[in-house]
């Protein structure tokens, strides 16, 4: 049995070695035969620094490594390039002295590796050298690699001031690079932002954004005839469906993919967690999205324009725009309309619906204990079909939000906070979760549907009626009609900015 490669990403182990691997090759040769200068954004362990060494392979002519691949008969192995790769990936880089001694360092590893002699100069002045002497010395233009590019900006985010000094620090090493256009073979950057040409990358204009191009949609990621046939044999007793559910339905144009890191570990250990999710809590998204107020129920059926969906920079960061660049969104349809592309988003599986909420849950309740009793007090009133529960449970989970959240902002007047964290306490239980259900007659604020039964929920704020205005628009509104048949109870809730907590609750069987 094929060995998993759990955290590889490394083409020769992985070849020499006896593990599984997913045949990305024709990517390979799609890319050399067709461009030069290339830019790739995905999500982060997504197979990005795979695809780099693979491309790194190939260039340098390791045809044994390729055998039974698609390359090994659709690649010119009579010549050998040298290679030049940078890699921002580890650590994290705190400032920009740290930043400029990084890229030095590297600059100074590649001299090393190609056996050119060293000399102490500024960065930018050092790349240029170091690619101008390796054509000469070799004869073949150079092929130049550079995996996580952005990296160091995206660790800065939470403070704007150093990742805007990290920002002019990597423009600075990028702007070189066109120049050297006459000694190089191939050039690829990959990261997991887009960041505007014309903040980071305005003296190399030249890149192709490959991103979101159909061609390539697969570049990353598992395909499900990928998975069902390289890891055939690990499947054994797995249920497929629940396995898509869980970690497919990444779609960038193309056919969907699955997460790889998810896959492997989930094969590994044959339990569905958040694997992926888990691995890098996005701590400064929810602050983010907390400080813009994103109404969090619209994300599974969110519209942006290409592009809102494509910029990205320090000084204009939209969240919607960052949860779909690190991946918590992706797309579910494209539409041409009126000169210009737009995407609609959402979730890509399970995983991220259920844990994006959890995350935003832990973030607003520090108090893990009070967060887990009111998640039990919430399944419990689920189960028993409880909505007077319910009221019970949403109250102590309000009051165990600190006061300092509301210091210096007017969250308690937006309706949009209160639905945000009632519809995320039913996502984060995996329940089927739907905001803003559209009728003939207008949209219901919240619909939770659990093993069978319906429950309607509308909201208001500072009302002063106890739930009972809220009611009255589901029943006058007919949100539940379109539910014939099926048991439906109607929810109206009122909150009360003052009391930060609810301040009425009314229900009835429809």
């Amino acid at each position: 049995m094929k060995k998993l490669p759990i955290g590889l990403q490394n083409l020769r182990e992985m070849r020499t070695e006896g593990y599984a691997y997913v045949d990305k090759t024709p990517f390979v040769a799609q890319l050399a035969e067709q461009g030069k200068y290339y830019f790739l954004a995905r999500p982060r362990r997504f197979g990005k620094s795979l695809f780099v060494d693979t491309l790194a392979e190939a260039f340098a002519g390791h045809r044994e490594l390729f055998a039974g691949l698609y390359l090994e008969a659709h690649w010119d192995w009579s010549r050998r390039y040298p290679i030049l790769r940078f890699d921002f990936s580890p650590g994290v880089l705190t400032d920009r002295a740290l930043l400029d001694a990084t890229l030095l360092s590297q600059v100074h590893f590649n001299h090393e590796r190609h056996g050119l002699p060293w000399q102490e100069q500024p960065v930018h002045l050092a790349l240029t050298h170091l690619v101008e002497h390796l054509h000469q010395t070799t004869g073949e233009p150079v092929v130049l690699l550079v995996d996580e590019y952005d990296k160091p900006i995206l660790d800065n985010l939470q403070n704007p001031e150093q990742a805007r000094a990290m920002r002019e620090g990597l423009r600075n090493f990028y702007s070189v690079i066109k120049r050297l256009d006459p000694h190089l073979k191939f050039v690829l950057l990959t990261g997991v932002s887009k960041f505007s040409k014309v903040s980071l990358f305005s003296d190399l204009n030249n890149l192709e954004d490959i991103t979101l191009d159909p061609r390539v949609a697969t570049l990353c990621g598992y395909t499900e005839n990928e998975l069902t046939t390289t890891f055939a044999e690990h499947l054994q007793g797995v249920d497929l469906a629940e396995v898509r559910r869980w970690y497919n339905g990444y779609n960038f144009l193309g056919d969907p993919v699955y997460n790889p890191f998810d896959i492997l570990l989930y094969l590994r250990h044959r339990q569905f967690k958040p694997y992926w999710f888990e691995s890098g809590t996005p701590t400064f998204l929810i602050e983010l999205m907390r400080a813009r107020q994103v109404y969090l129920p619209a994300l599974e059926n969110l519209w942006l324009e290409e592009e809102l969906l494509g910029r990205f920079d320090v000084e204009t960061l939209e969240p919607e725009t960052l949860l779909f660049q690190t991946g918590y969104l992706t797309i579910h349809e494209q539409l041409w309309e009126f000169d210009a592309y737009h995407y609609r988003l959402g979730y890509p599986n399970h995983e991220v619906r259920v844990s994006l909420p959890r995350a935003v849950l832990n973030r607003y309740v520090p108090d893990l204990m009070a967060k887990e009793q009111t998640r039990n007090r919430i399944a419990r009133a689920l189960k028993q079909d409880d909505p007077a529960a319910l009221e019970n449970a949403f109250h102590a989970f309000f009051a165990s939000i600190p006061h300092n959240w509301y210091r210096k902002n007017d969250l308690a007047n937006y309706e949009g906070y209160w639905a945000s964290l009632v519809y995320c306490t039913f996502a984060a239980l995996g329940v089927d979760t739907r905001a803003e259900e559209v009728s003939h007659r207008g949209q219901v604020d919240l619909v939770i549907e659990y093993q069978g039964r319906i429950w309607l929920l509308e909201f208001k704020v500072d009302e002063g009626n106890a739930g009972q205005t809220a009611l009255d628009q589901i029943r006058r509104k007919g949100y539940h009609q379109r539910y014939a048949g099926q048991p439906v109870t109607l929810i109206g809730i009122d909150f009360s900015a003052e009391q930060r907590n609810l301040s009425g609750f009314a229900w009835e069987r429809a």
